[in-house]
């Protein structure tokens, strides 16, 4: 039963539909909402801007991806990173932030380069830049390890629930993340960075999974 883009809806395993009907059971049967998750984790998977086309989340939707980060766990409540949501009307600066940031790294780019740098900036329906906070004066018993962790599990939340939400999403960094362009436009402090991007939107083209590790290759008993 597969989701339909721009849906609160998931593909749910085909055990909950291969039954047969009988007096017994009703159709308040309870749901297991830990296969669910189960199900939902393991099959979302990293879409990249180029592949994100329309329609994207609505304005309701995208509250809901915000308020799914404000759950991550976070050590003393400081909430060490934040977002910045790019609208329609902050594409055109974005786009010539990447060409600034790619001129940074190579003044002698070609004018090809510097368009594709621009078009970047059009992919994918929703695209957010997530900040981190390493540091604080305020703070500064939480180590910077912490906080990092804290931003990973916002932006996981968010991916999961695009994703429950019928979309494709993925992250996407680069140098431009380094870059004094991209600081100015986003009104870095100097005790925050850019991370990553996080861009959700309708999967244009699908992709074949990559085999993921099994715990066996990553888990040990002390």
């Amino acid at each position: 039963m597969p989701a339909e883009p721009g849906t609160n809806s998931i593909e749910l395993p085909s055990a909950y539909f291969d039954f047969p009907m009988s007096n017994a059971m009703t159709l308040a049967e309870p749901i297991d909402y830990a296969e669910l998750i189960c199900e939902l984790v393991r099959k979302r998977q990293q879409t990249s801007p180029k592949r994100l086309g329309e329609p994207g989340p609505d304005a309701g939707q995208v509250r809901e991806l915000f308020t799914a980060a404000a759950q991550a766990p976070d050590h003393g409540l400081i909430l060490p990173w934040r977002f910045v949501h790019v609208s329609d009307a902050g594409r055109q600066r974005l786009g010539e932030a990447f060409v600034q940031a790619l001129l940074e790294r190579d003044p002698d780019a070609t004018a090809q380069q510097r368009s594709e740098a621009r078009a970047k900036a059009a992919r994918a329906p929703f695209l957010a830049l997530a900040i981190a906070r390493p540091h604080d004066d305020a703070s500064p018993e939480i180590p910077p390890r912490e906080r990092l962790v804290s931003l990973g599990c916002a932006l996981q939340n968010m991916l999961l629930l695009a994703h429950a939400q019928g979309f494709g999403a993925g992250l996407v960094s680069g140098q431009a993340m380094e870059s004094r362009a991209l600081r100015d436009l986003f009104r870095l402090a100097d005790n925050e960075q850019a991370v990553c991007f996080i861009a959700v939107g309708t999967v244009a083209k699908a992709k074949t999974s990559r085999v993921r590790p099994s715990p066996v290759d990553f888990v040990e008993t002390l």
